[in-house]
């Protein structure tokens, strides 16, 4: 007798419409993870519940867009806690996946929760107050109650392990990957690419949110103790938290006129300024994954990045590794590493294998696994 197929759905509010620090991080993770989990998932019907974002189509798949205005955090968490346990009884929905963070109090179905990082614990400081403390007084709960629980990286599971007590067994780890645009371009379009936005033939490249737990502030202080002739520093992303700390640093490091601050960056032109780099640096010192890092060493760039946290599992030996916060460190690596061209060569050729261990489609795969072994009650 054939099994029924099981209802599975997914909290997707956190897909954002908008070309802003919000389409990086949790967003990128979702939309990625969301394209390939119903061809993963074909024993199950998903219904994904979204607000502003979008969700893909597919033969098992329904989408449910909320009316509310999700894209405000007060408003989202005010439907997750009260219009969702609604929706999932209406549904009929067997296990329900929280991809970021907290479920229902009120649960109608077993759980899934994805965890990308512990931050909000770990770097409070980042957080507003209200943020911090929804996070802080849920998402240990979400956990504990829930059947399976999905981290990012080793280390965000390390975290989970050790903050709320949950058995390692219970814990997934489930990397994300890079899309195949992240690759080595030709030449003619890299340089194509330089020539219009005015881009010098060598720069160092930091991509990534403009905040302080990034320690970008670190990278600009050690760009200009080194002052390498005619190589300029580009600081590409959106601004965030604090991101006047970044300005003052650049201020008083006197380095104004050999900094370049692009913005926003889509996610069509990001793999162009990985390949227009001649080095890129992520000087983080805490982080779920990096995917920045990923994406740089897919597009075969030379990679200086910290030993914190999830940064060495996703670097592997195809990166220079340095101490978070430490300017001395990171400036002696950077000088090193300009200075020898040959140094920049191997670790340009050993970035694309690295990066090819990670997978959208095994991340999909991997989920929709965590999702049958909920399904069973283990």
């Amino acid at each position: 007798m054939p099994t029924a197929t099981r209802h599975v759905g997914l909290n997707a509010h956190l897909l954002s419409g908008r070309a802003n620090y919000r389409s990086a991080g949790i967003h990128h993770y979702l939309h990625n993870l969301l394209q390939h989990l119903p061809a993963a998932a074909p024993d199950m019907q998903l219904t994904i519940f979204v607000g502003e974002g979008d969700a893909p189509a597919g033969a098992n798949v329904t989408v449910r867009r909320s009316r509310w205005p999700t894209g405000q955090p007060p408003v989202r968490i005010a439907w997750e806690q009260i219009a969702l346990p609604w929706a999932l009884a209406g549904e009929r929905i067997d296990l329900l996946h929280s991809l970021a963070f907290v479920s229902p109090l009120i649960q109608t179905c077993p759980t899934v929760v994805t965890v990308y990082d512990l931050s909000f614990v770990n770097r409070p400081q980042n957080f507003r107050a209200f943020n911090r403390a929804y996070l802080r007084g849920l998402t240990g709960l979400s956990c504990r109650r829930a059947r399976r629980v999905i981290a990012i990286s080793h280390s965000t599971k390390r975290d989970l392990i050790a903050g709320y007590g949950l058995p390692e067994d219970r814990v997934t780890v489930v990397y994300p990957g890079a899309e195949p645009e992240f690759r080595r371009l030709p030449k003619k379009s890299v340089e194509t690419f330089r020539a219009a936005q005015g881009l010098p033939e060598d720069f160092v490249l930091y991509l990534g949110t403009l905040e302080p737990r990034k320690n970008v502030d670190v990278l600009v202080r050690a760009f200009a103790s080194v002052k390498p002739r005619g190589v300029k520093l580009v600081l590409a992303g959106a601004p965030g938290w604090h991101v006047e700390e970044i300005s003052r640093a650049i201020e008083e490091a006197g380095v104004s006129d050999d900094v370049i601050l692009p913005g926003y960056v889509s996610a069509e032109e990001k793999p162009l300024w990985y390949n227009a780099a001649q080095i890129f640096v992520y000087p983080s010192e805490y982080e779920g994954f990096g995917l920045p890092v990923l994406e740089a060493l897919a597009c075969g760039r030379p990679v200086i990045t910290t030993n914190a946290s999830s940064l060495p599992e996703v670097a592997g030996d195809a990166a220079w590794l340095v101490p978070p916060r430490n300017t001395q460190a990171l400036a002696g690596a950077l000088n090193d590493l300009l200075a020898e061209p040959a140094r920049q060569t191997d670790l340009a050729a050993r970035g694309p294998a690295q990066a090819g261990k990670f997978s959208w489609p095994a991340a999909a795969e991997r989920t929709a696994a965590v999702y049958r072994r909920a399904l069973r009650g283990a």
